[in-house]
């Protein structure tokens, strides 16, 4: 099971963007100490390779970091979220409608539908209409969950 913390890489991209970024701040200091001309296209050029690249650089290690953390907690948030509609289902005996899971969950109607969808999708509910119209998904482990006692062997 993975954790929210830091991994090794996490630590290994914080450090070489921290490092990256001394490195562009001590080639910065270089410049502004020298007595080179800003005005030349060499210095400049000069600058921007030594100064601005390695800035960059840093800032983009350090921004990698947070964003596999913000994708793997978004992961996680799913994964709740689809345990907790197939926890609801097995609760209403295997048949939901988004406007349950929406105020189960506290979620909006439109997100609700949304993860049913997927659900769907993933070959985990089927969707069924009333003759009224009302949209159901039927989850079909959780429909039958009262006749698991009833299992036999593939042999038997």
């Amino acid at each position: 099971m993975y954790g929210l913390c830091d991994t090794g890489d996490g630590v290994n991209r914080t450090t070489g963007g921290i490092a990256l970024l001394v490195l562009a701040g001590l080639m910065l200091l270089g410049f502004v100490r020298s007595d080179a001309t800003l005005a030349a296209p060499a210095t400049i050029v000069a600058l921007l390779l030594t100064t601005v690249a390695p800035a960059i650089g840093g800032i983009a290690l350090l921004r990698g970091g947070d964003t596999k953390r913000s994708r793997r907690l978004d992961q996680l948030r799913d994964q709740t979220i689809d345990a907790e509609i197939l926890r609801l289902a097995v609760s209403e005996g295997g048949r939901l409608t988004a406007v349950e899971v929406a105020t189960a969950l506290t979620l909006t109607p439109e997100a609700a539908k949304e993860k049913l969808d997927a659900l769907v999708g993933r070959d985990v509910a089927d969707i069924a209409v009333t003759e009224r119209g009302v949209v159901v998904y039927t989850f079909h482990d959780a429909k039958h969950i009262g006749g698991k006692g009833d299992a036999k062997g593939v042999l038997e």
